[in-house]
């Protein structure tokens, strides 16, 4: 968003008029609504404003539920913004540790700030980029003077004296025009660079979140590491220190599904279990396990081993589960071809197929078309790696564990 179709959107008109539009999901509704608009008589920087936010409205819904539509946004703050279920539970960290003040340094669209504020917590919220400052602003309004944001640079705005109360949080934003996905960053390619905000970490009450794929060797020895799974997916990683890192820890795994959460915690990576023949059963841990590597200790949980020592898949004969891991009741194994695999799928009935798999350099959808799926039945195929042999397992979801 430009700084003009910000300044047309900040009027009592602009808010009006974003309010009575609605939500805009489709292309074909936002060139209506462009049309509409602009054929009413409003400024293109208006319509333009107007119209790009409501269509981020109805994406930030993801994220923020019915507060999205409260809301302003920037497409790349929206991206980059923590879901509010997990930033409430950064606040209540906060909260735990007596917390009272924080200094969110590089605020975004104030995702967390809204939960630190909404948990009764001072915000001090700094962003260097002037429109999406002035969105935090926006955005913490409803807070009053128990929510500041201001434009500036993490490093200009450090609280100048520390406080046994008052904490610092920081999301640093990636700088990678140009980088793809699987290409290392340096410190310098974030804002703040990462450097900076770890030395201030060693010395300050601090969470920093970062990516969940980011280098594990190059995180700071002494912070609590937290890997978050939301739902499914690994959607952060947390370093905590001073107050708000836990007193042996510094491996943990967030695993949150709808409102219920579960966490593994560790003083180190934990050691992994044996490999184990194919069992009854077979578990996939969720992707803040994996990340975190305490499979082992989740493996140990369940009287289970590794499938394959380089393959993250846990077996055992064991009637056991965890909201640690998605577990597999075992039909079927067979060598990881189409024809055999149509030959077990047509004599157990199945026509509806979930497709997973991992160590094996194959897709999905496309392995699909090659199979007949003909039959009543619903089942998952699995589809993996064990020792050097390309194997196939048929079965069927075990119900998550509480």
């Amino acid at each position: 968003m430009e700084i003009s179709e910000l300044r047309a959107l900040l009027t009592p008109e602009g808010l009006e008029l974003l309010d009575a539009l609605g939500p805009v999901d489709q292309a074909a509704d936002v060139a209506r609504a462009v049309s509409r608009l602009r054929a009413a008589g409003h400024s293109p920087d208006l319509v333009s404003a107007v119209v790009g936010q409501a269509r981020l409205r109805v994406k930030a819904k993801a994220k923020f539920g019915d507060f999205a539509a409260r809301m302003l946004f920037t497409r790349a703050g929206l991206e980059q913004a923590t879901r509010l279920g997990v930033a409430a539970r950064h606040a209540q960290r906060m909260r735990r540790a007596g917390i009272t003040s924080v200094a969110d340094l590089g605020c975004g669209i104030g995702g967390d700030s809204l939960a630190f504020a909404g948990a009764g917590l001072d915000v001090h919220a700094v962003d260097a980029d002037e429109v999406t400052a002035a969105i935090a602003a926006y955005n913490l309004a409803p807070f009053g003077d128990s929510a500041i944001v201001r434009h500036g640079t993490a490093e200009e705005n450090v609280p100048s004296e520390a406080s046994d109360t008052g904490a610092i949080w920081m999301d640093p934003a990636r700088r990678t025009s140009g980088h793809s996905e699987t290409r290392r960053v340096s410190s310098d390619d974030y804002s703040p660079p990462l450097d900076w905000a770890f030395d201030l970490a060693s010395r300050r009450p601090t969470g920093i979140k970062l990516g969940p794929g980011h280098d594990r060797d190059a995180l700071p020895v002494d912070a609590e590491a937290q890997w978050v799974s939301a739902d499914g997916s690994v959607v952060e990683l947390v370093l905590w220190t001073g107050a708000l890192a836990r007193e042996g820890v510094r491996r943990a795994a967030l695993v949150i599904r709808g409102e219920r959460s579960h966490e593994l915690t560790a003083g180190a990576d934990a050691e992994d279990v044996a490999v184990h023949e194919l069992g009854a059963f077979l578990h996939e841990p969720d992707g803040a396990v994996i990340r975190a590597r305490l499979i082992g200790d989740v493996g140990r949980s369940l009287d289970a081993g590794m499938l394959d020592e380089r393959i993250a898949y846990l077996t055992s004969d064991a009637a056991l589960t965890s909201p640690f891991v998605q577990s597999f009741r075992v039909r079927e194994t067979m060598p990881a071809n189409p024809k055999a695999i149509s030959a077990v799928l047509k004599a157990h009935d199945v026509g509806t197929l979930e497709i997973k798999k991992r160590g094996m350099d194959v897709d999905p959808a496309a392995f699909r078309k090659k199979l007949t799926l003909k039959g009543n039945q619903t089942a998952t195929l699995i589809l993996t790696r064990i020792g050097d042999q390309r194997r196939a397992i048929l079965a069927d979801r075990v119900p998550a564990a509480d």
